[in-house]
C-alpha cells in the first residue's frame, strides 16, 4: 500500500499532463461555422477556432487573428508568447488572451503534447541499473530473511522474535527507494521542460565529466545572417540569382540566410542536385554547374583559391563568419560570410556546468576553424574542432569515451544523430529534427538551453537521493537487526 501510495505522488506529473490534454476542439464545418466536436473527430488541416481561456486542442499554424499564449506545460517558458499569422502553436498550451483560427497539422498522439506523455510515461516505467541490481539483490534478500526467522524460531522457539527478524529485515525500503527517486525526477523534469527518457540516463548523466557541442542552433540561435557578399564575376545579379536557385531547395541554417538575403532576385529550376556530404551542394541551373559549400568542395571539384580570396577568407574566418564560395561552371565567382548569433545566456549557463561539475566544454563544428575558435574564446569553452564531418565528431567522441570520461552530446541536427546515439547521454534541441531527437535520451523543449544546468542538477540531486535512500534502509535493517541480537530478549 505505501510503496503504491508513493508511486502514485511521484507520478502526479504525468496526471497533471494528461489533465491538461484538451477533450473537446471547436471545428470549422462545412457551411463555415464552427462546432464544438470531440477531439478524436479533428483531422490534419482541419480549421479550428480557439478562445481566449481555452486550451489549444492540436498542433498547428495561425491562419488569423493573434493573441498570447501559455506555453509552460510544453515549453517551461512561464511568460506567455505573442502568436499571430504563421506562428506555430502547441497542443495542451493556453490561449491566455485574444482569439484565433488555426490550421492543425499533429493531432492526438502525434502532437508534441501527446508525445510529451508517451515519452514520460515510458521513461517513468524504465528501469536503472541499480534498480535491476536491486530486484536481483530481493530475489536473494527476501528469501534469507525467510530463512533466519524460520532458524530462529527453530531455535528458539519464540514466534515473537521470529517475527520481529522478518519485520526488521522486511526489504519495502530497500525495493522502493531507488525507482521512487527516478520517477520523482522525471516528474520534475516533464514539469520544466525536460524530458528524461529514461531512468539509466540519470545515473549516466550525473556522473558526466565531459560535455560536447554542436554549434550551429545548440550554442548560437541557428538564425546567421549574411554579413558580407564578395562577388569576383562578371553579372553580380545573374549570379545571385543562381546561388538563390541552389539555395532554396536545402533548409540548412546557412541555405535559409542566404535565401532570406537574396529575396528579391528570380528563382530558377534546378536540376541534377547533388548533396557532397560535409561540403556542400553541386547542381544543373539553366546550362551552368553551380557549386555552393566550403573549402573542401572547392578542393575536391578542382576550383582554384587566388591568394585574395584566400585572404579575405582567412579575414572573415577570424571575426566569427561562417563561408559560403559559389562557383559557376567551375570558376569561383563569390565569397559570403555568415555570421550566427551566439545565443542569449549560453555563457552564464555553461559556467553553472562548470559548477556542477563538468570538466570539459567542448565545441564540434562542421564550420570552419576560425569561426569555432571565435565561439570558443567569447564562451570560454575548454577546446573547439571545427571542420569536422558526422563520423569525425563520432570518432572524437569515441576517443574520449576510450579514455574512460563519461560523455554527453548535445546536438539538433540529422548529422547529430550518430553522436547523439553513441554517447552515454544525447541531449536534442526540441526544435531540432526529429532524427535528432529520436537518437537523444534527454530532449530540451522548444530549445531552451538555460534548462540544461537545471536538468543536471536534477540529475544529480535524483541521484544523490537515490544513494541516501539505498544507504538509509541498508542502515536502518542492519542497526535494528544488531539491537535486535544484542537486546536482553536475545539473552533470556
Amino acid at each position: 500500500y505505501l510503496e503504491q501510495r508513493t508511486l502514485n505522488q511521484t507520478r502526479s506529473a504525468i496526471k497533471e499532463l494528461t489533465e491538461m490534454a484538451p477533450e473537446t476542439a471547436f471545428k470549422q464545418l462545412t457551411g463555415g461555422q464552427f462546432a464544438e466536436v470531440d477531439i478524436d473527430e479533428v483531422e490534419e488541416g482541419d480549421i479550428l477556432l480557439v478562445k481566449t481561456g481555452a486550451k489549444i486542442p492540436v498542433d498547428g499554424r495561425v491562419t488569423t487573428g493573434k493573441g498570447y499564449v501559455n506555453e509552460a506545460n510544453i515549453t517551461g517558458e512561464s511568460l506567455p508568447l505573442k502568436k499571430e499569422k504563421d506562428d506555430e502553436v502547441f497542443a495542451g498550451t493556453i490561449m491566455d488572451n485574444g482569439t484565433i483560427q488555426i490550421v492543425a497539422d499533429r493531432v492526438g498522439e502525434d502532437s508534441t503534447f501527446g508525445k510529451i506523455i508517451e515519452l514520460v510515461e515510458e521513461a517513468q516505467d524504465s528501469k536503472s541499473e541499480a534498480e535491476r541490481f536491486i530486484d536481483q539483490f530481493s530475489r536473494w534478500y527476501t528469501p534469507a530473511v525467510l530463512t533466519i526467522g524460520l532458524l530462529v524460531w527453530v531455535l528458539t522457539k519464540d514466534t515473537e522474535l521470529a517475527i520481529t527478524v522478518l519485520v526488521l529485515g522486511c526489504p519495502g525500503a530497500l525495493v522502493i527507494g531507488v525507482p521512487v527517486s527516478n520517477v520523482a525526477g522525471i516528474g520534475n523534469g516533464a514539469k520544466n521542460g525536460i524530458l528524461f527518457k529514461g531512468s539509466e540516463v540519470i545515473s549516466h548523466f550525473a556522473n558526466a565529466d565531459t560535455v560536447l557541442f554542436d554549434k550551429t542552433g545548440t550554442l548560437t540561435e541557428g538564425k546567421p545572417e549574411v554579413s558580407d557578399i564578395i562577388h569576383y564575376g562578371n553579372n553580380q545579379e545573374e549570379d545571385l540569382s543562381l546561388l538563390l536557385s541552389v539555395e532554396s531547395e536545402s533548409d540548412h541554417p546557412l541555405a535559409v540566410a542566404i535565401v532570406n538575403k537574396l529575396a528579391q532576385y528570380k528563382v530558377r529550376p534546378i536540376e541534377n542536385t547533388q548533396v557532397v556530404k560535409g561540403g556542400g551542394v553541386i547542381a544543373h541551373v539553366d546550362g551552368h554547374v553551380v557549386s555552393v559549400g566550403n573549402k573542401t568542395l572547392m578542393k575536391q571539384e578542382s576550383i582554384p583559391l587566388s591568394a585574395d580570396v584566400l585572404k579575405k577568407l582567412n579575414k572573415l574566418e577570424r571575426t566569427g563568419n561562417s563561408i559560403v564560395l559559389t562557383a559557376v561552371d567551375h570558376k569561383l565567382i563569390m565569397l559570403m560570410g555568415i555570421r550566427d548569433k551566439v545565443r542569449p545566456g549560453v555563457k552564464q549557463d555553461l559556467q553553472k556546468l562548470k559548477s556542477l561539475g563538468i570538466k570539459n566544454l567542448i565545441v564540434l563544428s562542421g564550420d570552419n576553424q576560425g569561426t569555432v575558435n571565435s565561439v570558443k574564446k567569447e564562451l570560454g569553452l575548454t577546446e573547439a574542432h571545427g571542420d569536422m564531418l558526422p563520423e569525425d565528431k563520432q570518432a572524437f567522441l569515441k576517443r574520449r569515451q576510450d579514455s574512460g570520461e563519461i560523455v554527453v552530446f548535445i546536438g539538433d541536427g540529422v548529422n547529430d544523430s550518430p553522436s547523439l546515439a553513441t554517447a552515454e547521454v544525447g541531449i536534442a534541441m526540441g526544435n531540432g529534427t526529429d532524427v535528432a531527437i529520436e537518437s537523444s535520451d534527454i530532449v530540451l523543449m522548444n530549445s531552451n538551453f538555460n534548462r540544461l544546468p537545471h536538468a543536471l542538477g536534477l540529475a544529480k540531486g535524483t541521484y544523490a537521493n537515490m544513494r541516501q535512500n539505498i544507504l538509509i534502509a541498508v542502515g536502518v535493517v542492519i542497526i535494528l537487526l544488531v539491537s535486535l541480537i544484542f537486546s536482553e530478549w536475545m539473552s533470556m
